[in-house]
């Protein structure tokens, strides 16, 4: 118990509990590792997302296919500036903001990583249910595109900090 009179900070006591062992024992990386995980992740998706709208459209013939690919990489253009542009940034202030020796899943927060799941059941859901449409594929395209293409900020943000050698230097 504290005693009222002390001055300072209440500090926890990190003895051999749970707790202190998660503490001790976390997979903790610098900030640039963390920006790399994170721009890795949106061009990795991004185009596998692309390329598989693209395989699956092929089996709707070649004009089909390029058809949605032009569809697709517009749409998901502009996806990219209204909407993921603004969440890439967030990514890199949050990993900015959140400073050196962090957990290294924490380069997303949980509602983002709650994000991630609820789409990539969605869009398997989606697939399963509707089939091989033409809708399906355009959306995976245009997704891909997106994320692909927002994807730009982070690796900006990450050669950013590579180039500081992890020094306090503002990212933006």
């Amino acid at each position: 118990m504290r005693d009222r009179g002390t001055a300072g900070p209440r500090r926890l006591n990190r003895g051999p509990g749970l707790t202190s062992w998660i503490h001790d024992h976390k997979p903790a990386a610098p900030a640039r590792v963390h920006a790399l995980l994170a721009a890795l992740m949106w061009a990795v998706v991004g185009s596998a997302l692309a390329a598989t709208g693209v395989v699956w459209s092929l089996s709707l013939g070649w004009r089909t296919t390029a058809v949605l690919l032009g569809c697709g990489i517009i749409a998901g253009l502009v996806k990219s500036r209204l909407a993921l542009d603004r969440v890439a940034c967030r990514i890199v202030s949050r990993i900015e903001t959140r400073g050196e020796g962090r957990c290294l899943g924490g380069f997303l927060s949980i509602r983002s990583w709650a994000l991630v799941a609820v789409m990539a059941v969605g869009g398997r859901i989606l697939r399963s249910h509707l089939g091989a449409t033409w809708v399906i594929d355009l959306l995976y395209i245009a997704v891909g595109v997106a994320l692909l293409f927002s994807s730009r900020l982070i690796w900006r943000g990450w050669r950013m900090k590579s180039s500081t050698n992890g020094g306090a230097t503002s990212w933006s």
